[in-house]
């Protein structure tokens, strides 16, 4: 059994971004830079400096290849490692045209990686 709760695969990208915490009222907080560690069409694992606040909104904006995305997300986790937080961030809202783009960049991401893959095929493995 698995823990796994994901419902997209993440590959792993590093993509610049910047990023608005929202509080529930609606009161903007911290205003930063950070960078993607994965991205998915459900959600981002984001590198920043500072530890946000887990349930959180932030609005991010994501640079993709030469295009940029407006989503709107919830930080769903925070952990930290050498004086870095990860957050998982689960998107709540993505406009119609920001969707596509971004599921061009997943899908052509996946493309690659496959190509990658078969060029460079595992050894096998002698019993």
């Amino acid at each position: 059994m698995t823990s796994e709760r994901r419902h997209y695969i993440r590959p792993e990208s590093l993509n610049l971004l910047d990023y608005l915490v929202v509080d529930e009222q609606g009161r903007q907080g911290n205003y930063s830079m950070a960078r993607t560690l994965n991205v998915s069409k459900g959600g981002i694992l984001m590198e920043t400096h500072i530890q946000l606040p887990q349930g959180q909104q932030v609005m991010i904006t994501l640079g993709l290849e030469d295009q940029l995305i407006d989503v709107m997300g919830r930080i769903v986790y925070t952990t930290s490692s050498s004086g870095r937080y990860q957050n998982g961030i689960e998107f709540f809202h993505v406009s119609d045209s920001d969707k596509r783009i971004l599921d061009n960049y997943v899908a052509a991401f996946h493309t690659h990686y496959a190509e990658e893959t078969d060029q460079h095929p595992m050894p096998a493995i002698e019993h």
